[in-house]
């Protein structure tokens, strides 16, 4: 789709505000890209499909107005807010003229679908950040609910989830202080790489070699950060051990990892610390027999789902009956202290294979259990092939099947994000049985507290609470330019060391 803005009225060049309109466009119109400003029509006389955007004073307020043109027709809408909004500071009229577009964009879009989308008009992926805001300052679960609703026209079920995870949120944040900070270790690995996944995770067969300069790489970062962090005097809250999938490595090399922490990190007030598991064909007795020594309390099991047929679609190499023998081990070891990851929208897969799938994991009976959304990545196999994938309608009835059973399991939503390509504009969302919260979840994705990355594609996130100031420092991005760029990665920490110390002093 063409974007185009009229070229007077706008209190900075109206290009400044092209991301607004871009991710607005992604939201309502997944199938589309953002292009050019737009020619009158197409060759055949048939129009193209664009947007144009025009802001102007009149009647006393100031109007972002919209124009959307698409082959089935056109509409205009328009949103308005005090003119006296756009004399404020840079940051605070640049939200308020986005919101603004946004809002125009998004009425005359649903307009044309002829349906509203089950988030309205918030394009973000941490929608659960607004109602956080508005109890902290001082608003009631009610208020910051009906906010949802009327202001960002959420549908109330999503307005209804966002406010428990906020309240869930709140929880955490109470426990959290300015001397300490979450920890991520990075595992680049994977025995196979899933047609949906665009992570940075290699096949381990094909990188063989990298793996153990790698582990060796990784211990050198953590000792590092370890007397960097002691310094200054931090601790880590909370850690998490991702990837990839760390139990790819030997059990050797993860007792390497585990110890290099014991010993160099500030781990004494550490509240929970998490290893991802993942894959059910990378667990031994030997591995979590690992883990457990080094007092790693709770563990993550993704099958996806537990149908053979939908498993090996997605490109995994293990069946479901791998699955429920990962968790027999697990369980002797963890007790149902595990997470267990799903996804809605599987390429084959049906709302009865899914129902299947809900029930056999309700069986297995993890404290956790993820539901995400099939979010269409760049990079990710299934992007560029395509796929027998189930309709946007089919995958919000698996969505509510779950919220239905889930509920009447014991379980309740503590975290939510969205993604970008996500299918139906959708969610993904962690559920938890009482007294099973894992608090690195929502520490990262509400960006409670800053979180310390190590390892190859980590991206260190430094926050200032009170001025929700974030700052994103990049390790090297591949294991071959991690080994290659370690002292990029050691520069970060330093970096991130004296930003949580001076944090620390003025808290």
């Amino acid at each position: 789709m063409k974007l185009s803005f009229s070229q007077t009225g706008w209190p900075w060049p109206p290009e400044r505000f092209r991301f607004a309109a871009e991710q607005m466009l992604l939201t309502l119109f997944p199938g589309e890209r953002p292009e050019a400003p737009p020619g009158p029509q197409t060759e055949g006389g048939a129009k193209d499909s664009a947007v144009s955007f025009s802001l102007r004073r009149e009647g006393g307020c100031a109007w972002v107005d919209a124009l959307v043109v698409r082959p089935e027709g056109e509409r205009s809408a328009s949103s308005g807010f005090p003119p006296e909004k756009l004399d404020e500071v840079e940051e605070q009229v640049y939200h308020t003229v986005s919101h603004a577009l946004k809002q125009a964009f998004y009425q005359a879009g649903t307009a044309l679908l002829g349906h509203e989308l089950p988030w309205g008009s918030l394009t973000g992926v941490r929608p659960v950040k607004l109602p956080t805001r508005a109890m902290l300052a001082g608003k009631t679960a009610g208020e910051a609910e009906r906010e949802l609703r009327q202001v960002y026209r959420v549908s109330p079920p999503r307005a209804a989830l966002a406010v428990e995870c906020a309240q869930a949120a709140l929880d955490v944040r109470k426990g959290l202080d300015g001397d300490s900070l979450a920890l991520y270790l990075g595992i680049p690995f994977c025995p196979t790489r899933c047609s949906y996944c665009s992570f940075i995770s290699a096949d381990v067969k094909g990188s063989l070699g990298l793996v153990e300069p790698y582990v060796d790489a990784l211990c050198r970062e953590i000792e590092l950060s370890g007397r960097l962090l002691r310094e200054r005097g931090l601790h880590i809250s909370c850690a998490y051990m991702g990837g990839g999938t760390p139990t790819t490595l030997s059990a050797a090399q993860l007792h390497k990892i585990l110890t290099a922490v014991e010993r160099s990190l500030p781990m004494e007030g550490c509240a929970e610390f998490t290893v991802e598991a993942g894959r059910p064909d990378t667990i031994t007795g030997e591995k979590l027999d690992v883990l457990r020594a080094h007092g790693i309390r709770r563990i993550s099991i993704n099958p996806q789902t537990m149908e053979d047929r939908v498993l090996r679609a997605m490109g995994r190499a293990h069946t479901a009956g791998q699955i429920v023998e990962a968790m027999a081990l697990a369980g002797e070891r963890f007790g149902g202290l595990v997470n267990m990851d799903l996804i809605a929208g599987l390429p084959t897969d049906t709302l009865e294979g899914f129902g299947r799938t809900l029930e056999r994991v309700l069986e297995l009976g993890p404290a956790n259990i993820t539901v995400h959304t099939l979010a269409l990545k760049k990079g990710a196999r299934l992007m560029e092939e395509g796929g027998d994938l189930p309709a946007p309608g089919a995958v919000e009835a698996m969505l509510a099947l779950a919220d239905r059973r889930l509920r009447g399991a014991g379980y309740a939503p503590y975290y939510l994000y969205r993604q970008k390509y996500m299918s139906g504009s959708f969610e993904n969302v962690g559920w938890t049985r009482p007294g099973g919260v894992c608090a690195y979840n929502i520490v990262m994705m509400e960006e409670l507290q800053s979180v310390l990355s190590l390892g190859a594609g980590g991206i260190t996130k430094l926050v200032d609470p009170e001025g929700r100031k974030i700052v994103r420092l990049n390790n090297p991005k591949y294991a071959k330019e991690y080994l290659d760029g370690w002292d990029k990665a050691a520069r970060a920490k330093e970096e991130a060391a004296r930003f949580q110390q001076e944090l620390a002093r003025r808290t």
